[in-house]
């Protein structure tokens, strides 16, 4: 209709001649795109055939694919990384999750205890790992994991890396361990209910429940069984604890701060660093390192061998911590006694849904109240911020929350 329209009203050719030189740059650079990709896809064929995986299973489940070039944006953008520690803690280890996880310790007791027969991984641990890493098995991520690991064997950094990612994904639907199709995840490939990444899953997977295949998807006891396997390979230690939250005292030297940097407890105890609740540091025991995720005005830990490992699950330090003090929490532990260092603190889940209900109310299109704060939940912030006369920046925070509810009457 618009090229009869266009012809018809005998638009002038300097009009047209823009548009039909943006299709001829655009259309040939998508075209090498998609023989670049065709063709990186033909050499990953030649490399699985080389690695035992069926020209069968190659041609059926990855030939034809095509490439999420969204996963390339994603590739810099880990929340463990660009959120503040306080909003992605809080997120993380609330109340709700706390339930949830001694609800799944109650559960799964009888295989937890078997698992922690067998590697050496305490029950709380296992479960932390689970709750932050699906919910409990209520979110796998819905990315195929053949389509995100195409693109980024063929596209973008780390391409070495991914290959192996997506081969190795090949190899576990070759092998009949788990149904191609119940291969979802995340952006970069982790699965199951306790996010594996494919090359881990072949050398660390563990059929627990006795049916032949290695299944983190639909199976928990496999899944509980393979983390522990996780960790236990990466050095768990079974008599010590990842650590804990001690108090630093005032001119304390925070330079001595890094996870790498493992000093005897006689060094902290000589320096006046006391537990968090103002007791002694225990005598003896094995090198810890001092942890200040936010710097030497927030929670201070005394960090380990079993922190460490815990790193090696997702190479982030928040993440670690998040585990870590979830774990301490399954256990009846509590919150951290040195509140975090700003005057803004984070929402939980359930603070979250409750701020995105407020905003609902007051007239905004922010869809459902899921507790997901995304660019629409963002930018009705914003827009309330500066009815309120404050910093318009987007910050699902506190302060905004405490404003609704005052608003609203709560």
């Amino acid at each position: 209709m618009q090229m009869k329209k266009i012809t018809s009203q005998k638009t002038s050719p300097v009009r047209i001649l823009p548009f039909l030189l943006g299709l001829a740059l655009v259309a040939p650079s998508a075209l090498a795109a998609n023989r670049d990709f065709a063709a990186c896809l033909d050499r990953l064929r030649a490399q699985a055939t080389k690695q035992g995986i069926s020209k069968t299973t190659f041609d059926t489940h990855a030939a034809k694919i095509e490439p999420d070039l969204s996963v390339l944006e994603l590739l810099d953008s880990q929340p463990e990384f660009k959120t503040p520690i306080w909003d992605y803690l809080a997120g993380l280890v609330d109340e709700e999750r706390v339930a949830d996880g001694r609800a799944m310790l109650e559960q799964w007791r009888d295989v937890l205890r078997r698992v922690e027969e067998r590697f050496g991984v305490d029950p709380a641990t296992v479960v932390a790992v689970w709750g932050v890493e699906s919910n409990f098995g209520r979110s796998l991520g819905q990315r195929p994991l053949l389509v995100s690991l195409g693109t980024l064997a063929c596209m973008g950094r780390r391409q070495d890396y991914f290959r192996g990612e997506f081969l190795s994904t090949l190899k576990i639907i070759d092998d009949g361990h788990i149904a191609p199709e119940r291969l979802t995840g995340s952006w970069a490939g982790a699965f199951g209910q306790t996010q594996f990444m494919p090359s881990t899953f072949l050398r660390l997977a563990v059929d627990f429940d006795g049916d032949g295949r290695r299944d983190l998807v639909d199976s928990v006891p496999d899944s509980l069984a393979s983390t522990a396997n996780f960790l236990n390979r990466g050095g768990w230690r079974s008599a010590e604890t990842w650590g804990f939250e001690v108090r630093l005292p005032a001119g304390f030297d925070t330079s001595v701060a890094g996870r790498r940097n493992k000093r005897p407890m006689s060094t902290w105890i000589g320096g006046g660093v006391r537990l968090a609740n103002g007791e002694a540091l225990p005598a003896g025991g094995p090198d810890r390192a001092l942890l200040l995720p936010a710097g030497a005005k927030g929670p201070a830990f005394l960090v380990g061998k079993n922190f460490d490992v815990i790193y090696g699950y997702n190479a982030a330090e928040s993440y670690a911590l998040a585990i870590a003090h979830l774990s301490d929490r399954l256990r009846g532990g509590g919150v951290f006694r040195t509140p975090w260092p700003t005057d803004d603190p984070g929402l939980s889940r359930e603070e979250r849904r409750e701020l995105q209900r407020l905003l609902i109310a007051r007239g905004h299109d922010i869809g459902a109240a899921d507790g997901m704060i995304g660019t629409r939940t963002r930018r009705a912030i914003a827009q309330e911020q500066q009815i309120l006369g404050v910093d318009p920046n987007g910050r699902a925070g506190q302060r905004i929350l405490e404003a609704l509810r005052s608003m609203a009457g709560n």
